[in-house]
């Protein structure tokens, strides 16, 4: 499984000589890395309206001066972004029941310190995958919500009927219009939407409801 060449892992540990061998191991696979010495840092930089719009993931201490990892985790649980940039936090063993509520609340892995690197990157790698395929919704979803948008009110009702499949003849009835009209907007919304035929437009429809 290779991340994406634009993929960066998120470092939040006070720790500067952890910071800079978890750095090194990441670099070792190819892995380019942001550090940050304190939670608040990090948390700064979400609030001044950070996104993952690229694959990315944060490798998160438990235990910090300050801010804790666990409440920097509730900030970025509150943004929505455990998905987008999954959160592998780093525990000593005291720490291990904590982490495996977070694990349960959103969290998507926890490492035991002192860890195995192999191991420990392959969890990245995986977050990373994981952060990529989510981004990528993400962006569809967008692109529909566009599409959605560009429909008028009329082309909205002709849609909903074509993807349940249909006949213009029963669209025009049941719109009061003629089927030719019907055929009109049916054609406008294949374009519009992307799609060639009923069953795609239907299949696309149910991805936007299954979206979150």
């Amino acid at each position: 499984m290779q991340p994406a060449p634009d993929a960066t892992v998120f470092i939040v540990d006070d720790d500067e000589s952890v910071r800079d061998a978890l750095a090194w191991l990441l670099r070792s696979r190819h892995l380019p890395s942001e550090r940050f010495a304190a939670a608040e840092e990090f948390d700064a930089l979400l609030a001044a309206g950070f996104q993952p719009l690229q694959p990315c993931c944060l490798l998160l201490d438990v235990r910090m001066p300050g801010m804790s990892g666990l409440a920097l985790f509730e900030r970025i649980a509150e943004r929505g972004l455990v998905e987008a940039m999954p959160v592998i936090f780093l525990t000593g063993h005291a720490d291990v029941p904590t982490a495996v509520d977070m694990v349960k609340r959103g969290a998507f892995d926890f490492c035991e310190k002192p860890f195995s690197d192999n191991a420990l990157v392959d969890r990245v790698e995986q977050a990373l995958h994981k952060s990529a395929q989510v981004q990528i919704a993400w962006r569809r979803r967008n692109q529909l919500a566009t599409r959605l948008a560009d429909l008028t009110d009329r082309e909205r009702d002709v849609m909903r009927l074509v993807a349940r499949g249909m006949p213009n003849k029963l669209i025009a009835d049941q719109l009061a219009i003629s089927v030719r009209t019907v055929e009109v907007h049916r054609a406008r919304v294949f374009d519009k939407m992307e799609v060639k035929s009923a069953v795609e437009l239907a299949n696309v429809l149910r991805d936007v409801e299954a979206t979150p």
